[in-house]
C-alpha cells in the first residue's frame, strides 16, 4: 500500500520522497474528519465514502500528469491567476501613491505646501530598486520570519485583532500585507477561505464592541476599509466588469449629452444660463438670477423639465437594477459569504430586528462597499478607459443614490430633491430584500478548508512574495499590540516577536526588496500521530483507500487515452490497454491497477459478475464532472484574460499619473529653490542621475517630431478638422524650452512656418485632469488631455533616463 500511495502522490503533483506516502491517507483522514463533523444524518459507509471520493476527486481536478485540454486550460488558467493576483499587488500599491499625490498635487496647484513638504513628497515617490546595501534577515531570521507568517496565515484571529487595533492611517499598509501578501493568491481556496474566517473575527467583535448599530459598516474605519479593499481583489472586480461595464459604457459614450439633473435648484441655474445665453445676457423681469431651494423646486418651468427626467432617471436605474438582481448566482462567492455574516451577526446581536433593518445591513456592505463606489467612479474600477463627462457622471451618481436608498432606509432630510424617486423605493423594497436574502444564501466552507489545510500542510512548499518593509511593518505592529494578541508567555506569537525584537525600521523604497519568504510551523503536530488518530477514530480501513484509489487512477488512464471511454466502461479492457502501451508511465499504472482491482475483489469491495457496477458508476460520474469542469475552466480562461488585460491597462494608467505628479513635483521644487537641477535633468523636470550642477535653466529639449497619423492612431487626437486628404502631410513638433513648458507647432511639410503654435504649461494639463476635463483645443485638432501627458512624460523622461 505504501508504494501505491507514493504513486499516487507523485501523479497528482504532490512531492515524493519522505513523508510524501502519508499524504493521501492524512487528506482521507481530514476528509474523515470533516465527515466526522458533518455527515451525522448519513450511513457511516456512505458518510465515508462521500468524503474519501471527495478528496479524490479534488486531487483528480489537480492531475499534474495527464496531459488532456482539461489539464492544458487549467494549467493557463492557474498561471493566468497567479498573474492576475501579483498585478493586483502592484496596482493597490500603485493606488495608495496616486491617492496620496492627488491631495498633495491639488495643494501644489494652489501654492499651499511648503518647501520641506515638498521634499517630503519627492521621497515618496522614490523608486522602487536594489540599493547598495542588504537589507534581508539572515538565515535564522528567515525562519522565524517564516515560522512567524505561517502562523498568521493560518491562524487568522491574529490577523484579526491586529485589523481592529491599527489606526486608520496604518490600515493600508497593513492591508497590502493581508490582502495582497499573506493571502495574496485570491483564486486559491485555502488562502480565500482563511482570509474570510479572518473577516467572520473582525465583524463579531465590530458587532459586539459597536454601539452604533446603524452606522456600523458605514463609518470610515480600519475595518470598514478592509472590507472595500477585500471586493477590489480579481473575483470582485472580474464580477463589476461583468455586469457594471456595458451599462455604464452604453450611459457614457451613447448617451453622453442627456441630462438627468433633478436638483431643483441647479435646474434653475442650467435653466437662466440658457436663456442668458439666447436672450445676450438679458432675463424677463420675472426669472432672477439666483433664487433659494424652494422658490426653484415651485417654478412651473423647472417642475417641467425635472418631470420627464425623473422618469427616465428610474427607467434607467431599473436597468441596473434588474442587471444587478439578476447575476446573483455570479457573485462571487467571499463577497456573498461576507454577506450572510453580516446578517447572521446582525440577527444575534438584536433578535428582534425587522428583515427591513436586517436588509439594510447587508446592503451597507454590498452596495455602499461594493457597487456604488464602481458605478460613481467608474474610471477608478477599470470599467471606462475615461473618466465620464458631467452630465453622465452627474446621472451616475444619481443612479448610485437611488440604489443605495433602497438598499437602505432613506433618508430625505439633506437631500430633499432625492424625494421623488420614492416611488422608485417603494415599489422595489421587497425586490431588493429577497435578493439580500439570497445572497446570503450561500454553503460555509469549514470542512473545504480543513482539508486544504492538511493539503497545504502536507506539500510542505507553502510560500509567499513580500517586501522587506512588509515583514518589518508587520513585526513592529505586533510588539506594539502584542499583550492582547498574545497575552501568554507560552502564546507562538509571543515566543517568536520576543525572538524576533526589536522590530527593524523601515527600509527605502530603493533598498525595499521582495523576497519569497518559506512559511512552516515548528509546532507542527507529527503527521503519523494525527493520522492514526483520526483515522482511528472515523474508523477508515484501507480498503477505502484502495478503492478511491483505483477510480482515481482510472479516470487518470482514460483522460491519457480517451478512446477507452466506452459506455459502459470495460474496466478489465482499460488496464490491459494501459499495460501493453509504449508509455513506460501508463504500463506501470495499468499492472498496478489490474493488481489494485483483483485486491479489492478478494477482499469483497467489489464483483466480477456485475462488471464491477458501482465502480463503474462512480468513474464514469467523475468523467461527467470532469467534462463539464473543462467547459467552465475554457469560459473562465476567457473571461480572465480579459480581466488581466483590464488590470494591466490600468497599471499602465497609474504610472502614467505618478509620472506627470513627479513631473510637476520636480517643476515646482525647481522653481521654488528647492531642487537642484543637473546635466541630466529633463525638459519636463523629473531628474535623472547625474553630477550636480550650479542651478540653471538648460538647453532646451527637443523638437520632437510626430505625424497627425502617428498621434491620431495612438489617440492623442481625438477630433480633428484638418482634411483627410491633407493629413499625411501635417505633423507635429514638440519642444520643452523649460522644465514644465512646453511648445507645439503644427507644420506642413515643405513650410517652414508652423500652421500655428501654442505653449503648454504641465501645470495647466495637471489641472484639466484634476477637474475631469478630458479634451484639449488647438484650433485644428483635440487632445487627449491624459494621452498628451503620457506623450510628454515618455519623451521628456523616459528618452533622458
Amino acid at each position: 500500500m505504501t508504494d501505491r500511495k507514493s504513486g499516487m502522490v507523485q501523479a497528482y503533483g504532490y512531492p515524493a520522497g519522505p513523508g510524501a506516502s502519508q499524504i493521501v491517507s492524512r487528506a482521507v483522514a481530514a476528509a474523515a474528519a470533516n465527515s466526522h463533523h458533518s455527515g451525522r444524518g448519513k450511513s457511516g459507509r456512505n458518510s465515508k465514502r462521500y468524503s474519501v471520493s471527495a478528496f479524490y476527486s479534488m486531487a483528480a481536478e489537480q492531475d499534474n500528469e495527464v496531459e488532456d485540454e482539461l489539464a492544458q486550460a487549467q494549467r493557463s488558467l492557474r498561471d493566468l491567476k497567479s498573474k492576475i493576483s501579483a498585478q493586483s499587488k502592484k496596482n493597490f500599491v500603485l493606488e495608495r501613491d496616486v491617492r496620496y499625490l492627488d491631495s498633495r498635487i491639488a495643494l501644489l496647484i494652489q501654492n499651499r505646501i511648503a518647501l520641506d513638504e515638498q521634499n517630503e513628497m519627492a521621497n515618496h515617490l522614490e523608486e522602487h530598486g536594489l540599493g547598495d546595501g542588504d537589507f534581508f534577515p539572515d538565515d535564522r531570521k528567515m525562519q522565524q520570519y517564516g515560522n512567524l507568517f505561517f502562523i498568521l496565515q493560518s491562524e487568522p484571529r491574529h490577523i484579526a485583532t491586529l485589523c481592529r487595533l491599527v489606526s486608520l492611517a496604518e490600515i493600508d499598509t497593513l492591508l497590502q500585507t493581508v490582502m495582497f501578501t499573506l493571502y495574496g493568491n485570491q483564486y486559491e481556496s485555502r488562502e480565500e477561505h482563511l482570509l474570510l474566517t479572518m473577516f467572520q473575527n473582525v465583524l463579531a467583535a465590530q458587532f459586539e464592541t459597536s454601539t452604533e448599530f446603524g452606522s456600523l459598516l458605514r463609518a470610515n474605519t480600519p475595518v470598514s476599509r478592509m472590507m472595500t479593499t477585500y471586493t477590489r481583489r480579481g473575483p470582485g472586480q472580474s464580477y463589476l466588469k461583468s455586469i457594471l461595464a456595458d451599462r455604464i459604457r452604453d450611459l457614457c459614450e451613447n448617451q453622453k449629452d442627456l441630462n438627468l439633473e433633478i436638483n431643483p435648484l441647479k435646474v434653475y441655474e442650467q435653466m437662466v444660463e440658457s436663456k442668458l445665453d439666447a436672450n445676450g445676457q438679458h432675463l424677463p423681469a420675472d426669472l432672477p438670477r439666483s433664487v433659494t431651494p424652494e422658490v426653484a423646486a415651485n417654478n412651473k418651468d423647472v417642475q417641467m423639465i425635472i418631470q420627464p427626467r425623473l422618469e427616465k432617471l428610474m427607467e434607467i436605474t431599473e436597468s441596473f437594477l434588474k442587471t444587478i438582481i439578476d447575476s446573483t448566482p455570479t457573485v462571487p462567492y467571499g463577497i456573498r459569504w461576507i454577506c450572510k455574516q453580516i446578517r447572521s451577526l446582525t440577527k444575534r446581536k438584536s433578535p428582534n430586528a425587522s428583515e427591513y433593518s436586517v436588509c439594510s445591513m447587508i446592503g451597507g456592505f454590498f452596495f455602499l462597499r461594493f457597487i456604488n463606489p464602481a458605478i460613481v467612479t467608474p474610471r477608478a474600477y477599470m470599467l471606462l478607459d475615461t473618466a465620464p463627462g458631467s452630465a453622465p457622471r452627474r446621472t451616475l451618481t444619481l443612479i448610485a443614490k437611488m440604489l443605495q436608498n433602497l438598499a437602505n432606509r432613506p433618508s430625505y432630510a439633506k437631500e430633499s430633491y432625492m424625494l421623488p424617486t420614492n416611488p422608485f423605493v417603494e415599489k422595489n423594497k421587497q425586490r431588493i430584500n429577497r435578493f439580500l436574502n439570497e445572497l446570503c444564501e450561500v454553503s460555509d466552507f469549514y470542512e473545504t478548508l480543513e482539508m486544504d489545510q492538511y493539503m497545504a500542510l502536507s506539500k510542505k512548499d507553502i510560500d509567499i512574495s513580500i517586501t522587506i518593509n512588509e515583514m518589518y511593518n508587520t513585526h513592529s505592529l505586533l510588539q506594539r499590540h502584542l499583550d492582547t494578541i498574545a497575552p501568554k508567555e507560552k502564546d507562538h506569537i509571543r515566543i517568536l516577536v520576543n525572538e524576533l525584537s526589536p522590530a527593524p525600521a523601515q527600509v527605502s523604497r530603493k533598498e525595499n526588496k521582495t523576497i519569497d519568504l518559506p512559511l512552516f510551523s515548528r509546532w507542527e503536530i507529527p503527521i503519523q500521530d494525527l493520522t492514526t488518530a483520526l483515522m482511528s477514530e472515523n474508523n477508515i480501513t484501507q480498503n477505502d483507500i484502495l478503492y478511491m484509489e483505483t477510480k482515481a487512477i482510472y479516470v487518470q488512464l482514460i483522460r491519457s487515452l480517451p478512446h477507452l471511454a466506452s459506455n459502459p466502461l470495460d474496466l478489465d479492457y482499460i488496464a490491459e490497454t494501459a499495460a501493453t502501451t509504449k508509455d513506460a508511465q501508463l504500463v506501470r499504472k495499468g499492472i498496478k491497477v489490474k493488481d489494485m482491482l483483483r485486491e479489492l475483489e478478494d477482499a469483497g469491495v467489489i464483483d466480477h459478475s456485475d462488471n464491477f457496477k458501482f465502480l463503474v458508476e462512480e468513474i464514469t460520474q467523475e468523467l461527467a464532472h470532469l467534462g463539464n469542469l473543462k467547459e467552465k475552466v475554457i469560459q473562465e480562461l476567457d473571461s480572465l484574460t480579459s480581466v488581466f488585460d483590464t488590470i494591466l491597462n490600468h497599471n499602465n494608467y497609474l504610472k502614467s499619473q505618478l509620472e506627470s505628479y513627479k513631473a510637476y513635483l520636480q517643476n515646482v521644487r525647481i522653481q521654488s529653490g528647492g531642487e537642484k537641477t543637473t546635466k541630466n535633468s529633463v525638459g519636463i523636470g523629473v531628474e535623472v542621475e547625474g553630477r550636480v550642477k550650479k542651478p540653471s535653466k538648460g538647453p532646451p529639449k527637443g523638437p520632437f517630431k510626430f505625424s497627425h497619423n502617428h498621434l491620431e492612431k495612438d489617440g492623442v487626437i481625438t477630433e480633428s478638422t484638418v482634411p483627410e486628404n491633407r493629413r499625411p502631410n501635417i505633423f507635429f513638433s514638440i519642444t520643452s524650452p523649460l522644465p514644465g513648458t512646453f511648445i507645439i507647432a503644427m507644420h506642413f511639410k515643405g513650410r517652414e512656418k508652423p500652421i500655428l503654435e501654442m505653449d503648454l504649461k504641465l501645470d495647466d494639463l495637471l489641472e484639466k485632469q484634476q477637474d475631469n476635463v478630458e479634451l484639449l483645443d488647438l484650433e485644428y485638432v483635440r487632445l487627449n488631455v491624459t494621452k498628451i501627458l503620457n506623450l510628454l512624460n515618455k519623451t521628456f523622461v523616459t528618452r533622458n533616463k
